[in-house]
């Protein structure tokens, strides 16, 4: 049981990372890259599906670490599960802010704040990206110790 919940720790942050790091890396620049009105139109779906790839990763990822850790795991295993666990709260409170103001109704997607928005959007995602990348560097050396 306890390879089983390591296994899973390290996959579901190694995906999330990933994700992560392709929207960072690929995405993010590219949508930046357009006029800012086509950037924040094809930002909100964007948004909208990733939420339901990143989320369930992050959550399960968090569980399964700490799983880990309470049969019989190191409790190394615990960080890497509060390190993935983190990026929940620090989407809910930190970038979720920022999200509503992008996604408000009436706003002027053309506008000079709709542009640093989607600057400051993708510097908090790094924030993320970094924890997440984090968290699958740690499980890949604890699975490497066994």
């Amino acid at each position: 049981m306890l390879q089983a919940l390591e296994f899973l720790t390290t996959l579901c942050t190694a995906l999330f990372a990933g994700a992560a790091l392709y929207i960072n890396l690929a995405e993010h620049p590219a949508r930046i890259s357009l006029e800012t009105s086509i950037a924040a139109k094809q930002w909100a779906p964007s948004y909208r599906r990733a939420t339901w790839v990143q989320a369930p990763l992050a959550s399960i990822g968090f569980v399964a670490g700490c799983a880990a850790w309470l049969t019989g795991g190191s409790a190394r295993w615990v960080v890497a599960a509060l390190l993935i666990g983190a990026v929940v709260p620090f989407t809910l409170i930190v970038i979720m802010p920022t999200n509503k103001r992008l996604l408000a109704a009436g706003r002027d997607l053309a506008s000079a704040e709709t542009r640093m928005l989607l600057d400051k959007w993708g510097k908090l995602h790094a924030v993320r990206t970094l924890l997440s990348l984090l968290a699958t560097l740690l499980c890949l050396w604890l699975l490497q110790e066994t």
